[in-house]
């Protein structure tokens, strides 16, 4: 090459730069740019890397929310099969924190240690209570998990992730609800149904966009929908209906939901198939007697006027739900506003105990199955659900975090990383639903089998069997207060009653399979 082009190619760069210079300093829309021209990028591009950089290098292991780095760690390694214990000592700050829960253990029990249990084979740890029992709903049952999936929308994550968490679910014997957005291809590879209906009612809806009755008729038949679950309001946003951006709505989601393409879709905040509680268990009865599964709610918790009239109609007539599910404030979502997020909604623990205060003294929690969500899938987060009276405990993030996802929080952008929260067909071909599968699986057996150990170590054969008395909440070293004074719950508040508590210890009790 002559030394003339050399010249010229050694000048390109130097162009760039002064080009990139005039640009910075003629344009009006960033003024960091104007006034530090060139070098002014570098600070748009560690913003960029921002997140990854504290991810990774800059925050400690109990620093990161929502999920801290232990407890990633923890559902990494357990998806994994690969060693989940931790060594040299705790590293949360117990003796300073406040709220922080601490489960008391036994030193003598009735209860022996399960040997499939401590070999890692028995993990299967059914329901306290049969679902849709109180009711005698044709199609009632007892769950054979008490960890079970919590619902997220086709749409919201991407096929490759419904696929590997249903097929995932149906290995570890768990229900997988289908989320707001509709029962699609993706739910069906294995996995016993949760049918959630929103506000938009997808799925069951007719041309014009109102219930109908009679798809929802054919769709439990055609498919192994066990419950339906009438979606009130979600934790993470509270108040608002579900939000797709537009970005996530490809034909194929567009055709199962009934809406244009490539637009956001925003369901109204409220249903319109009833404006009150009243007319509300009028419509649960009406679609559990046509369709024969269990009912419930799932809702979080503001305003408790809702629950009062609700807990007084089934007090005072013959309706009711057959489930409700609380969800808590810190909750998990796709998309929402900031505001709703952060300062919408009560937190689980505050909400759930006022929720279940409210049907304990009116005498009909023992006609209800609980169930809780809301960052639950942690063990220590679990066990203070089944405390205040969760007889089940749905998981989100944390199984998706078992089929890869990187706490990235790229959810609402269409960019995840992993190909678990996208519909870009890209990013989504990295996920391999099969493998992705085992792990799912893995998670959830191993977050049962720990609620197991626990159990055994408060002296019980079941998780539900654990009472507000058998855990305490620290407030650094100054005092430590029960669980039940907490939350001013009375003597057999949060374990269900005699004949449910003999039928699980039974259960328990039998064959290695059975646990």
């Amino acid at each position: 090459m002559s030394s003339k082009w050399a010249r010229a190619l050694s000048a390109l760069p130097v162009a760039g730069v002064l080009g990139l210079a005039a640009y910075d300093l003629t344009q009006k829309r960033h003024a960091i740019l104007r006034n530090f021209p060139v070098v002014g990028h570098a600070r748009y591009l560690l913003e960029a890397v921002g997140p990854e950089l504290r991810q990774y290098i800059v925050s400690g292991n109990d620093e990161e929310r929502p999920f801290s780095r232990n407890q990633r760690r923890w559902i990494y390694s357990s998806a994994k099969l690969q060693n989940n214990y931790f060594g040299f000592g705790a590293d949360n700050d117990t003796e300073f924190s406040q709220g922080y829960p601490i489960i008391k253990h036994r030193t003598f029990s009735d209860i022996s240690p399960a040997t499939a249990q401590q070999s890692g084979a028995g993990d299967i740890v059914p329901a306290a209570k049969v679902l849709g029992g109180h009711r005698e709903r044709r199609g009632a049952f007892r769950p054979s998990s008490v960890v079970n999936v919590s619902a997220m929308s086709f749409g919201s994550l991407s096929a490759a992730a419904i696929e590997a968490i249903n097929r995932g679910a149906a290995a570890a014997g768990c229900l997988h609800n289908t989320g707001e957005g509709g029962l699609s291809p993706h739910h069906q590879h294995g996995a016993d149904l949760t049918l959630q209906i929103g506000t938009s009612y997808f799925g069951c809806r007719d041309d014009d966009g109102r219930f109908d009755i009679a798809r929802l008729k054919d769709l439990v038949a055609a498919h192994p929908v066990k419950s339906i679950e009438i979606k009130l309001s979600q934790g993470a946003k509270p108040g608002l209906g579900g939000l797709l951006p537009g970005a996530k709505v490809t034909p194929e989601i567009a055709k199962i939901r009934g809406i244009p393409v490539g637009t956001d879709c925003a369901s109204p905040s409220r249903h319109s198939e009833f404006d009150s509680v009243d007319s509300m268990l009028d419509w649960v009865e009406m679609i559990a007697d046509e369709t024969g599964v269990p009912v419930g709610i799932k809702s979080a918790v503001g305003n408790m006027d809702f629950w009062s009239e609700l807990v007084d109609l089934m007090s005072t007539t013959e309706r009711g739900v057959d489930f409700v599910t609380i969800d808590g404030g810190e909750g998990g979502t796709g998309a929402a506003p900031l505001l709703f997020s952060e300062s919408v909604a009560l937190p689980f623990r505050v909400g759930f105990a006022r929720v279940y205060e409210q049907f304990a003294r009116s005498g009909v929690a023992d006609h209800v199955t609980f169930i809780g969500s809301g960052k639950l899938g942690l063990p220590d987060n679990a066990v203070v659900a089944f405390a205040l009276g969760c007889d089940m405990v749905n998981v989100a993030r944390e199984v998706m975090m078992s089929i890869g996802c990187v706490q990235a929080q790229k959810c609402h952008t269409d960019k995840c990383p992993t190909g678990v929260a996208t519909q870009d067909k890209w990013l989504a071909h990295g996920l391999d639903p099969m493998n992705k599968a085992d792990r799912a699986t893995n998670y959830l057996r191993t977050l049962r089998r720990d609620l197991l150990k626990v159990s055994e170590a408060c002296g019980v054969a079941h998780p539900g069997l654990i009472t507000a008395d058998d855990l305490d909440i620290l407030y650094g070293h100054e005092s430590a207060t029960s669980l039940r004074e907490v939350y001013g719950y009375e003597s057999k508040w949060g374990v269900p009653n005699e004949f449910d508590t003999a039928e699980i210890i039974s259960l328990m009790s039998g064959p290695a399979t059975l646990r």
